[in-house]
């Protein structure tokens, strides 16, 4: 399968993908027995463990228990250098899984549905290649892993913790395992990838009664449905239409019984855009929107917002290094989406407003063996040659970085 999506290499230069296919059994089974064991946010002491087992087994200098269950490793080059650092995320989801493999998960109500087990199986490769060659390294390589992607988020903690220092970071890189797109592409931009995700948990207060008495009430509901198709003008009539932004309610919560007006309405949902200059524009609007329709109908408010990530943001070097990476690695026409975005968000954010760096994606999906399952899905799923295409994609950017061959 990797001969049909990469492209034929010259003979010096295949030394990498030859490795990285004769490891390609190792990278399953570590996917495999990750995805076995799932654990949600900051519970990852399974996976940290693992991690540790073989970084020890190899070798490789590493700090454990930071932010909780993250772990860092450090391989120290053959003399001194920038730092480089490759970040991946492992935490699972509270899913029950549907799909009857011999890896399926064996821990109830847990899952592997987004493609982390995969993260750190491809990290650990990487690794365990360039622990092998660490003489040659003109300065360090840095690996993350993180906890608790899938929120509260693990990075910020992990940043606060001291991730970046001792040595400090001078760029970093990460990828994304993504059914959106078919395996032997991938998908890299500078500037914004993934959107800022911001939560809302909104409570309408009104004044209950009887259904056939509402000059007696001040109905909860009829507040709250001029709340939801409100917010929709926020996007409609005050960000620039050629700027992307989302305004979601997800859920809507009023009342028990067909002859009484509720006395209170909840609202849940999300707000999305790539700009960062909108950091405290939705909030601000929000309470506008929300203050003034209460005010009018006399009901009032409780508004909780919480703003989980900024938006993914590339460095353009660093961008246009792991693009040029990807255009001498991969076949066309799958190839490289060079204009790939998503309003789908991720706290690799936090890790590049700190230092240059770029997150892409790595087409992982393949509709002929039945793994397109969308990310979240119960039977998500990936072709797992993508594992050995992601370490090949993160040996030669490191390479690329810092202009040698390994």
């Amino acid at each position: 399968m990797l001969a049909t999506t990469l492209k034929p290499l010259p003979i010096e230069a295949s030394r990498i993908r030859l490795a990285v296919r004769s490891l390609q059994p190792q990278l399953v089974a570590w996917r495999r027995n990750l995805h076995q064991r799932p654990e949600l946010a900051f519970n990852e002491t399974l996976t940290s463990a693992f991690i540790v087992q073989k970084l020890t087994e190899w070798g490789i200098e590493y700090q454990a228990e930071v932010a909780g269950t993250g772990v860092v490793a450090t391989i120290q080059g053959g003399r001194p250098g920038q730092v480089f650092a490759i970040r991946a995320d492992m935490d699972a989801l509270p899913i029950q899984e549907a799909n009857e493999v011999p890896y399926k998960s064996q821990h109830e109500g847990k899952m592997h549905a987004c493609g982390h087990d995969g993260h750190v199986a491809i990290a650990l490769g990487a690794a365990y290649y360039l622990s092998q060659r660490a003489e040659q390294l003109p300065g360090i390589i840095k690996f993350i892993f993180q906890p608790a992607e899938e929120g509260p988020g693990g990075a910020k903690p992990m940043i606060e913790a001291g991730a970046l220092k001792n040595p400090d970071v001078d760029a970093i890189i990460g990828l994304h395992l993504w059914n959106n797109m078919p395996l032997g592409s991938i998908g890299v931009r500078s500037g914004a990838l993934m959107a800022a995700v911001e939560l809302f948990d909104l409570t309408i207060q009104g004044k209950g009664g009887h259904g056939a008495l509402p000059h007696q009430t001040v109905d909860s509901i009829v507040v709250a449905s001029q709340i939801v198709t409100a917010l929709q003008t926020i996007v409609a009539r005050n960000v620039d239409p050629v700027k992307s932004a989302v305004v979601t309610v997800a859920s809507f919560h009023a009342g028990k019984a067909n002859n009484v007006i509720a006395d209170s309405a909840h609202l849940t949902g999300t707000i999305r855009y790539f700009d960062p200059t909108f950091t405290d524009f939705f909030e601000t609007r929000f309470h506008q929107i929300v203050g003034g329709i209460c005010q009018a109908h006399g009901a009032t408010y409780h508004l909780d917002y919480h703003k989980l990530y900024p938006p993914v943001i590339n460095d353009e070097a660093i961008a246009n290094l792991v693009r040029s990476v990807a255009e001498d690695v991969l076949e066309t026409p799958l190839g490289v989406v060079p204009e790939c975005q998503t309003m789908g968000g991720e706290d690799m954010s936090f890790f590049l407003q700190e230092v240059p760096g770029c997150y892409f994606f790595l087409g992982s999906a393949n509709v002929d063996k039945g793994l397109a399952y969308p990310h979240h899905h119960p039977r998500f799923d990936f072709d797992e040659t993508a594992l050995g295409m992601g370490v090949e994609m993160f040996i030669r950017c490191v390479e690329r970085f810092f202009n040698i061959e390994l």
